[in-house]
């Protein structure tokens, strides 16, 4: 795929590895791209990939790991965990919303964010998540990711002072059918200071931790 214009210099310029959209892409598309990745001795993810396009890329290129429950894949050694004291704490409503946590869990681990997957909290038993509350207190940044009316990250950003990202998950039937309801309902949301990404966009929310972050990895990076 020789017309890719890839942003090596995203690293340097953001502080973000690039990541590669999967989904529209080619398995043919997918392995010219990490070729040059790998020329380029960078670390790439590929995110939203099908098992049967994630087994012909690993044939394609030697290498290449592929993460079933976030349905990426990545080539080249992850980095490792940064000491930083406080990292970020993924919620999840139930255990269906198991493929975001884990694409957000995956591309905050690309770039050596600690990582405290924290599931199945939901509103529907809210003890579960009260429960928990002791155990995100040292987490700087929360991603709570819910379906169905979507209403976790509003309970959870009326209850700690934390910086809270929301994601809509496309889990639900009817009403809630595609995460529309819990994305307006986030969106509607009445705790102030709520932030909110697109559906199913785990990966977004990570990159948005990140630059929350920020602070803590420059002060750690160069003291």
């Amino acid at each position: 795929m020789s017309d890719a214009r890839l942003d090596f210099q995203r690293r340097q310029r953001l502080g973000m590895v690039e990541a590669i959209w999967g989904q529209h892409k080619t398995a043919d598309q997918i392995i010219a791209i990490l070729r040059r990745f790998q020329d380029a001795e960078e670390l790439a993810l590929v995110t939203r990939v099908q098992p049967s396009k994630a087994a012909e890329v690993m044939n394609g290129v030697d290498g290449v790991v592929h993460h079933p429950e976030s349905a990426c894949l990545t080539l080249g050694p992850l980095p490792a965990t940064l000491p930083i004291g406080a990292g970020v704490a993924i919620l999840s409503g139930g255990s269906s919303d198991r493929a975001v946590v884990a694409e957000a869990a995956l591309a905050l681990r690309c770039h050596g964010i600690p990582v405290d997957e924290v599931m199945d909290v939901g509103v529907a038993g809210l003890h579960r998540l009260m429960d928990a509350l002791p155990r995100l207190r040292s987490a700087r940044v929360l991603i709570a990711c819910a379906g169905m009316e979507g209403a976790l990250p509003t309970v959870l950003a009326g209850l700690v002072p934390q910086p809270v990202i929301a994601v809509p998950v496309s889990v639900g039937y009817g009403v809630s059918e595609g995460g529309r309801a819990a994305l307006d309902g986030m969106l509607a949301s009445c705790a102030p200071g709520l932030m909110v990404v697109n559906i199913d966009n785990g990966y977004g929310a990570a990159m948005a931790a990140l630059r929350i972050l920020r602070g803590d990895l420059e002060q750690l990076l160069d003291p």
